[in-house]
């Protein structure tokens, strides 16, 4: 047996229905889609009801909210710290590694073991994190965001920081 003999068994494929190719066969002419209208000619967008206003305007509360002021944390954890091998850990260090992403804020999570003593800066520790790393020997300092004190930049389109 070669792979060109290789074909389904008979009856599990069936041909697709080719509409619009001609008054000879099934859906020729109008292709199933009546007469004239705005449904024949393929320009109806989803969600559109001839006008009125559509569910998703009309029912606000289905749509949702996102908070444009969230702060979103990178997070690394302890085993990822363990693994880099270096004695201090900053933001810029974990970025130039790859680690975490070029953009944000950075928070170290209690996933895993630190094994020796090593200084880690970060914007956020969790307890587990930080209790675990002060075990080892080593030391937890908190940098502040790059914004201060304020609350973070907003996040969105142009009118969105007014």
């Amino acid at each position: 047996m070669k792979i060109h003999d290789l074909a389904p068994a008979p009856g599990a494929h069936r041909a697709r229905r080719r509409v619009a190719r001609g008054t000879g066969g099934k859906g020729g002419k109008t292709a199933g889609r009546g007469t004239k209208g705005q449904k024949a000619r393929n320009s109806v967008k989803p969600g559109f009801e001839g006008g009125q206003l559509p569910l998703t305007q009309r029912i606000p509360k289905l749509r949702g909210f996102k908070n444009p002021f969230r702060v979103e944390y990178n997070v690394v954890n302890l085993d990822d710290l363990d693994a880099l091998e270096l004695e201090a850990v900053t933001p810029d260090v974990l970025r130039e590694a790859g680690v975490v992403h070029h953009k944000g804020l950075v928070k170290v999570l209690g996933r895993g073991e630190v094994t020796r003593a090593i200084t880690v800066e970060a914007h956020a520790f969790s307890r587990t994190a930080a209790d675990a790393i002060k075990a080892a020997g080593g030391s937890v300092t908190v940098v502040p965001p790059p914004y201060g004190d304020r609350r973070p930049p907003v996040r969105g389109n142009a009118l969105a920081n007014r």
